[in-house]
C-alpha cells in the first residue's frame, strides 16, 4: 500500500503541474487531489497507529466507519427488541409517550412469550377503576416531622454537570407540571434546580457537594443552608450507585465550568471524582447517628440512604443498627447494578453489585423481618421505561420508584452513548453551549410531565386490570415468570436469590 501510495504521489504531483500550465480545470484537481496526499504524508510519518501507516489515507475509513459504529447499529442493525441498554421499542414508547402521540402497536406483539425470562402479570374477570391521581406514596417514619406525599414514579439522580442547565430546567419544569420529585444527583443545588421550583431529593454524595467545606469535608451550616430550602422535601445519602458501585462519582475536566467550581466548592480545569466512601461516618451505628443528625438539621425533613446492595452481611448489620439504636432512615433507595451513569469504568458497570430484582427482594425481606418496614419506604430503580416496569418493581417490594434515562429519553435523548465526552448531540449531557441551546426548555419541560403523567396513566389501568384497588396490593405473587419452556413461577415461588 506504501508503494502504490508514493506513485499516486507522484502522479497527483506531475497531473496537477501539467493541468497548472496547460488547462484551469488543473486548479480544481489541484484543490482536490493536495488534501488527500497531505492525509498520506501525515499518516506516513506517524507512529500511533499501524493501519494508516501501512494504509495511507484508505486507513482512514476504519476509524471513521468506528466513529458511526453506534449509529449504524442502532438505525440499520438492530431489531425493535434487541437494542441495549435500552430497545428501539422501549424508546419508542418513551418518545411517544412524551409527544402524547399513538402509543398503541399494531398487529400484535414482537415479544417471545415462550422464552425463559419472560415476564408478566394476570388480568381479572373482574377488573376495576383506579384514579392516577392516588398514585402517591406517604414518605416518612414515626421519626419525621415532615412528611412527603411522593409520586409513585420520579426522576432518579442526575446532577447538574453531568447534563445540562437546559436539561435540568426541563426536568424540574416537568416535575413542577407533573407534581412529582426530581433528585438532584450528587453535584449539588443548582439555580436550575430552584428555577421552576419542583420538588426536590436533594442527594448527598461522597463528595458533600452543596455542604462541603474547601477540604471536602461535611459543613453543617452549608448543609442547614440546602436543607431549609423550600424546594428541598427530601434528602438522599448516596452509599453506592448501580452502574459503579464502591467507586466515587466521575466528572471529567472538560464539563468542570466556573459555575459547577462554585456550585460544587471544587477547583475548574481538573477532573472532579468523588471518593468511594464517606467520611462523616464510619460504621452502621455512626451513620444512623448522622441519618439522626441531619433529620434535626433540616426540621424534620425525611432523611434517606441510596446504596447498591454489596455483601448481605453489612446490610444485615445495618438493619440491626436500626433496630438496636430505634434510629433509621425514612427511605431506603435500591439501585440495581444494571443501571447509568454518565461514566463509569467498564469492569464496575459489567461485574459489580448485585442486580436489581435480586437486591430489592432481598433488601424488602430483611426490612419485613426486623418490623422496620411499617417505617421505612423502598424506593428503586432500574431500567424503567413502561408501565409494566414500574409494576414489576413494586411486586417486588418497591413502595416508589425512580426513573433516570427513560426522563431522558423524554427529553429527546437518542441513545448515542456519548454522556461521557462532552459531545451529547441533543445537548442533554454536555457543558457545551452551543449544544445545549438547542433543548428547548419549554417544549421538553411538557414532555417530561407528559411522559410521568401517560406512565401513572397505564399504571392505573394495568391495576384495574389485574382487579387491584390500590398499588398498595401489589406482591410477588402477582408476577410471573417463565422459568422453563415448560414451566412458569411467582415470584412468591421463586424467592430471594441474593
Amino acid at each position: 500500500m506504501k508503494v502504490f501510495f508514493y506513485l499516486y504521489l507522484v502522479l497527483v504531483i506531475c497531473t496537477s503541474l501539467i493541468f497548472y500550465f496547460y488547462m484551469p480545470i488543473g486548479l480544481v484537481f489541484l484543490v482536490l487531489a493536495l488534501p488527500l496526499s497531505l492525509v498520506g504524508l501525515r499518516d506516513l510519518f506517524q507512529n500511533s497507529h499501524a493501519i494508516k501507516k501501512n494504509y495511507p489515507v484508505l486507513g482512514n475509513l476504519r476509524y471513521l466507519l468506528e466513529e458511526i459504529r453506534p449509529e449504524i447499529n442502532q438505525y440499520f442493525v438492530e431489531s425493535n427488541t434487541d437494542g441495549k441498554p435500552f430497545s428501539r421499542e422501549q424508546r419508542s414508547l418513551v418518545y411517544q409517550r412524551a409527544k402524547k402521540q399513538v402509543d398503541t402497536i399494531p398487529f400484535g406483539t414482537q415479544q417471545n412469550f415462550y422464552e425463559e425470562g419472560y415476564e408478566f402479570v394476570k388480568h381479572s374477570m373482574y377488573p376495576t377503576h383506579l384514579n392516577p391521581m392516588d398514585m402517591r406514596v406517604n414518605i416518612g417514619s414515626n421519626l419525621c416531622k415532615q412528611v412527603y406525599s411522593a409520586s409513585i414514579l420520579n426522576i432518579s439522580a442526575m446532577s447538574y454537570g453531568a447534563l445540562s442547565k437546559n436539561a435540568i430546567l426541563s426536568l424540574n419544569g416537568g416535575a413542577k407540571m407533573g407534581k412529582f420529585a426530581h433528585n438532584t444527583g450528587e453535584g449539588g443545588i443548582s439555580p436550575y434546580h430552584l428555577e421552576h421550583g419542583g420538588d426536590l431529593i436533594w442527594q448527598i454524595g461522597t463528595g458533600y457537594f452543596g455542604c462541603r467545606d474547601e477540604v471536602g469535608n461535611f459543613d453543617i451550616d452549608y448543609f442547614k443552608l440546602n436543607a431549609l430550602r423550600p424546594e428541598v422535601k427530601m434528602i438522599e445519602i448516596k452509599l453506592s450507585q448501580g452502574a459503579k458501585p464502591g467507586h466515587g462519582g466521575m466528572l471529567p475536566a472538560s464539563k468542570v465550568t466556573k459555575e459547577i467550581s462554585l456550585i460544587r466548592n471544587v477547583p475548574m480545569n481538573k477532573d472532579v471524582n468523588s471518593p468511594p466512601g464517606h467520611t462523616a461516618f464510619n460504621d452502621p451505628d455512626s451513620m444512623m447517628m448522622f441519618i439522626h443528625r441531619l433529620r434535626c438539621l433540616s426540621g424534620g425533613k425525611p432523611i434517606g440512604i441510596k446504596l447498591c446492595l454489596g455483601h448481605s452481611f453489612e446490610f444485615d448489620d445495618l438493619v440491626n443498627s436500626m433496630v438496636k439504636l430505634q434510629l433509621y432512615p425514612d427511605f431506603i433507595a435500591v439501585d440495581c447494578a444494571e443501571g447509568g451513569t454518565g461514566a463509569a469504568p467498564l469492569e464496575f458497570s459489567n461485574n459489580i453489585g448485585t442486580p436489581g430484582k435480586d437486591a430489592l427482594v432481598y433488601v424488602s425481606d430483611k426490612l419485613i423481618s426486623s418490623g422496620l418496614k411499617d417505617q421505612i419506604i423502598i424506593m428503586a430503580s432500574g431500567k424503567i421505561s413502561s408501565a409494566f416496569d414500574v409494576i414489576r418493581l413494586m411486586c417486588l417490594g418497591a413502595d416508589v420508584v425512580y426513573s433516570a434515562r427513560s426522563m431522558l429519553l423524554s427529553l429527546g435523548c437518542i441513545q448515542a452513548l456519548k454522556c461521557n465526552t462532552n459531545t451529547c448531540p441533543t445537548g442533554i449531557a454536555t457543558q457545551n453551549p452551543s449544544l445545549s441551546k438547542g433543548l428547548h426548555v419549554p417544549t421538553k419541560t411538557l414532555r417530561v410531565k407528559n411522559y410521568h403523567n401517560e406512565t401513572i396513566k397505564v399504571v392505573s389501568e394495568i391495576l384495574g386490570a389485574m382487579g387491584l384497588k390500590s398499588h398498595r396490593e401489589l406482591t410477588r405473587s402477582h408476577l410471573f415468570k417463565r422459568v422453563h419452556d415448560s414451566s412458569i413461577k411467582s415470584y412468591s415461588e421463586i424467592g430471594a436469590r441474593t
